[in-house]
């Protein structure tokens, strides 16, 4: 009776050392995954600064300027002519696409490594994802509405990297 007694004590001590070690290997792989998946936060919040530059940068030039078509189309444009005898306009051009550019292989390696921009614009106003910088009263929008997106926010995975900061309806009364 003493032995069968201990032998029932040992096996559940085994099966219950074996729960737990299966439980420990589960968290550690757990673990590691999330280690490797958000490795790069830190990393690539910094760099949504200079995605937020880029943007404003391009966001200075007016279309008006971009799209003038004596410059782009005209025989005798920049290509033709020598580097010196280029208008402010080629240049300003080339310097905005060369701009573009940047920040579209910038957004590209992000989004590589599962960072994503959301735009939360006539979304419901989410304090989780959304920094409220201003109310205003907007008779035709929902109180709590967001109304107008200041900074685009980001998501890595499915968790927030930066709040997009926004302007949220309050109510008109």
């Amino acid at each position: 009776k003493a032995k069968e007694d201990e032998v029932l004590d040992l096996t559940n001590r085994l099966r219950y050392l074996q729960a737990d070690f299966l439980n420990l290997q589960r968290n550690a792989a757990r673990e590691k995954e999330q280690t490797r998946d958000f490795a790069i936060t830190r990393f690539a919040g910094d760099l949504l600064e200079t995605a937020d530059v880029l943007s404003l940068a391009l966001k200075s030039v007016p279309e008006s300027v971009l799209a003038s078509p004596a410059e782009a189309s005209s025989p005798g444009s920049a290509q033709s002519q020598p580097p010196d005898n280029k208008s402010p306009s080629a240049y300003l051009q080339e310097l905005h696409h060369g701009v573009e550019m940047t920040q579209r292989l910038l957004l590209q390696t992000l989004f590589k490594f599962q960072v994503k921009p959301f735009d939360p614009t006539g979304d419901k106003f989410d304090p989780n994802k959304h920094e409220a910088l201003y109310q205003a009263p907007v008779p035709s929008k929902e109180p709590g509405t967001v109304i107008d997106c200041q900074k685009i926010g980001y998501t890595i995975k499915d968790r927030v990297l930066r709040a997009a900061q926004v302007g949220v309806a309050q109510e008109t009364s």
